[in-house]
């Protein structure tokens, strides 16, 4: 029995028992799962309910917050900064709008909990940390999914729940959060935790293990950062200087963040080359390729030249994957009449048709967040005599990828970002211990 189906037989039809481990053929009794805070209540309908005595919430940083931070050191005025956004678009009061819109729904979120006798820790992301994930039963991640993405980055206990709850459901699609309406309803979404009316969900996330030379084991935060590309290199620099002398070989190392979505690795900008013009002051910028080695399953290594791979859960597979691999209507469009003609079926091919074959394909994308597997996607391939791409995309349990890039990175879920240059090897691959808890309420 896999600690999954242990722990659901546990929470639902015997909440009154301790969870057991599997060890060395043993089984070990362990404090009901998430400590020993009773976190587990007995439910008038048999089930499990769930009410931790300690949450954690984590807010985003909204615009507002971001523009007021980023000029401050400045020393402009309000108005300036009124101005300086107009400049470019934006509304400073809309802004407002949307930062009190968000307050305003954390506050009810914090109130809702404490209402229930819960102690709730307000933290924000930039102060977000092992510390706070160790202290807390359960995490709450009050943002969007970039939030939620955050917050699962820094949860390594596989049996502690992290919920998302999106804060501004107008602006914010909020795939990974509960389901908007408990936006404004969330004393509704507690009492269906504490009488069991829910479903626990493992969402499978990838690990990585890095070796080879010159590796840089310290990440780059890109959660509170909006850097330039200079500025990330240099970061990365200084983090290698800090670190691991260049040449050194060593390895592999487990990283210390676990991907939910995806990982992506590639060049950190594909028009980075800069060239001067006849003309002065005056440059131009070439496209440069990833350049790497790949193997998939334990499968032969081939090179390839791309704009970068990415590597996704099913959490991930709703997002960037779904986007770089899914075809438009047109394009199917323009398959289906090729085909048509060269098979010489003459088939009348209408706009329905169309629709349903192209919505097949891309759903065909999409797997469940509980699978234990990934899916590859090879971004604009470049096929030559001497580079080759066998396979653009597909489903995989390890895929192993040594660079041959000069100013490349590996970004985990679009908010860590390792240096992943000439020498270094990554290795991401999937185990049941990595999975995130989280809940599903209708």
């Amino acid at each position: 029995m896999t600690y999954r189906k242990l722990f659901n037989y546990v929470c639902v039809a015997r909440p009154d028992v301790s969870v057991l481990k599997w060890k060395d053929n043993v089984f070990l009794s362990v404090p009901l799962v998430l400590g020993v805070r009773n976190v587990f209540t007995n439910s008038s309908e048999g089930n499990a309910g769930f009410k931790p005595a300690k949450v954690a919430v984590v807010t985003k940083t909204t615009r507002c917050e971001f523009e007021q931070q980023r000029y401050r050191y400045s020393g402009l005025s309000e108005q300036d900064l009124k101005q300086l956004l107009a400049m470019k678009g934006s509304s400073y009061s809309g802004l407002l709008e949307r930062h009190s819109i968000h307050t305003k729904n954390v506050e009810h979120i914090v109130d809702s909990l404490r209402k229930e006798g819960i102690e709730v820790r307000l933290v924000k992301r930039g102060e977000y940390n092992e510390e706070i994930v160790q202290w807390a039963d359960a995490i709450v991640s009050a943002g969007g999914d970039g939030t939620m993405l955050l917050v699962a980055s820094k949860v390594m206990d596989r049996f502690k729940p992290v919920v998302g709850v999106n804060t501004d459901p107008e602006r914010s699609e909020g795939h990974l959060c509960l389901p908007v309406r408990y936006t404004s309803s969330f004393p509704e979404a507690l009492q269906k935790l504490q009488r069991g009316e829910f479903r626990w969900q493992w969402r499978h996330r990838s690990r990585i293990y890095l070796e080879g030379t010159g590796i840089n084991l310290t990440p780059v935060d890109l959660h509170e950062q909006q850097m330039s590309l200079e500025q990330h290199s240099k970061a990365h620099r200084i983090s290698m200087n800090s670190s691991h002398k260049s040449g050194e070989t060593s390895g592999p190392h487990l990283l210390p963040v676990r991907a939910l979505n995806e990982v992506f690795i590639g060049e950190s900008l594909s028009s980075r080359a800069n060239y001067k013009s006849y003309k002065p002051r005056f440059t131009f910028s070439l496209h440069r390729a990833s350049y790497y080695e790949i193997s998939v399953d334990d499968g032969p290594w081939e090179k390839q030249k791309s704009s970068g791979v990415n590597v996704c859960t099913g959490t991930g597979s709703k997002a960037w994957s779904c986007n770089i691999n899914k075809l438009a209507f047109q394009a199917v469009e323009d398959v289906l009449k090729i085909g048509n003609k060269l098979a010489r079926l003459n088939l009348t091919l209408d706009k329905e048709q169309i629709e349903k074959v192209t919505e097949e394909y891309n759903e065909s994308l999409v797997f469940n967040p509980e699978e234990p597997k990934m899916l590859f996607s090879v971004r604009e391939p470049i096929v030559n005599r001497v580079f080759s791409s066998s396979r653009q995309r597909g489903f995989t349990t390890k895929v192993c990828v040594r660079s041959r890039c000069w100013d490349a990175c590996m970004v985990v879920d679009g908010g860590t970002s390792f240096e992943f240059n000439d020498g270094a090897l990554a290795t991401i691959q999937m185990n049941e211990d990595d999975a995130l808890l989280t809940v599903v309420l209708e």
